[in-house]
């Protein structure tokens, strides 16, 4: 993030920016997170710091205000919680906010701002993962449900059959009766295949076309696209040339519960800006999980739609981009300058 960037955010109290960097004040003496309610000073008298630790190294102290260095004990909470919640017996929000030392309350607003999810959608998502897991190498519908950690049948209908995006024994069979329109859109940046079931998107991707979709569809039905695509398709393409119009497009897209959280993570970038996978790792609620971020941007089926060319290394250079690092450099700049 710039100096100018850091400053947008402090001004803005952006607590998004919570845990990125710390905002040192020359007059105070003291080091702020950028969404303290303090009183905003001018800007020739801050200087940002990657951290607490820096702006003391510096002579500056925490603001007894906004606790900036609580900002990593947020951290760590949500990190824990996530491990808590994956298990098959994952605890209620009382049972869970003890275990991480914060009032219920509080914490399901820090979870939910932390991974875009609250604890309850979390544990959900593992759940049905298990269950998905399950029925692919063949187990019964009933087993897989026992075996995923739901109480009942009727809790898994409820719960994970919609998340799965087709019934159990549909699911168990490969995908059998799956139904897959597509349609190949130009752009200024190549072909882009548009695919999608009747729930929304499940595949848009540069330089692909239908059969690459047998390839990752192998039990599904795939047709070309019809006038029920054409409109889906439209707002695709419009946000690869207007990047900085994002649309809120139907998705039918399935990974595991930390994959979604890194995809949930990424929608919650403004167009123009960029977080390094360490970043994006602590906003879904994994810090330190930089590598399995950079995997999971990387699985990310659904091109510009969930803006994975908004993830950088901590260095600033670009990593890694599944079309193309030519692409991901011209998307950022289109981004960059509809922001001006």
């Amino acid at each position: 993030m710039t100096p100018t960037d850091a400053w947008t955010a402090f001004a803005t109290r952006d607590r998004s920016a919570d845990g990125r960097f710390v905002v040192a004040v020359h007059t105070t003496g003291i080091y702020c997170k950028p969404s303290c309610p303090a009183r905003r000073p001018k800007r020739e008298n801050v200087t940002f710091y990657k951290d607490g630790a820096e702006a003391i190294a510096a002579g500056y102290r925490a603001c007894r205000r906004c606790l900036p260095d609580d900002v990593a004990r947020d951290t760590a909470a949500v990190a824990h919680a996530t491990r808590l919640l994956a298990a098959e017996d994952a605890p209620s929000l009382d049972v869970l906010a003890a275990a991480v030392g914060y009032a219920p309350h509080h914490f399901h607003r820090l979870f939910k701002r932390a991974t875009g999810v609250t604890p309850a959608a979390y544990a959900r998502a593992h759940r049905a993962e298990r269950a998905a897991d399950a029925l692919a190498v063949g187990t019964s519908v009933t087993e897989a449900i026992y075996m995923a950690g739901y109480a009942a049948p009727s809790r898994f209908y409820a719960d994970a059959a919609p998340r799965l995006g087709m019934t159990p024994g549909t699911r168990r069979r490969g995908g059998t009766g799956e139904t897959i329109r597509w349609t190949v859109a130009d752009t200024s940046l190549g072909p882009l295949l548009i695919a999608a079931t009747q729930r929304g998107l499940c595949r848009v991707a540069f330089d692909e076309d239908g059969s690459a979709l047998a390839i990752r569809f192998p039990h599904a039905t795939i047709e070309p696209g019809d006038e029920s695509l054409a409109g889906l398709a439209e707002a695709v393409v419009a946000t690869v040339e207007s990047p900085d119009r994002d649309a809120a497009l139907p998705l039918d897209v399935r990974g595991t519960a930390f994959q979604e959280a890194v995809w949930q993570a990424l929608t919650t970038i403004p167009p123009g800006d960029t977080l390094s996978y360490g970043e994006l790792a602590a906003r879904a609620g994994h810090p330190g999980a930089v590598r399995a971020v950079g995997s999971a941007c990387g699985a990310n089926p659904v091109a510009v739609v969930v803006p994975c060319h908004r993830a950088l290394r901590s260095d600033g250079s670009p990593g890694g981009y599944a079309w193309g690092l030519d692409r991901k450099a011209a998307l950022l700049d289109r981004e960059r300058r509809c922001k001006r």
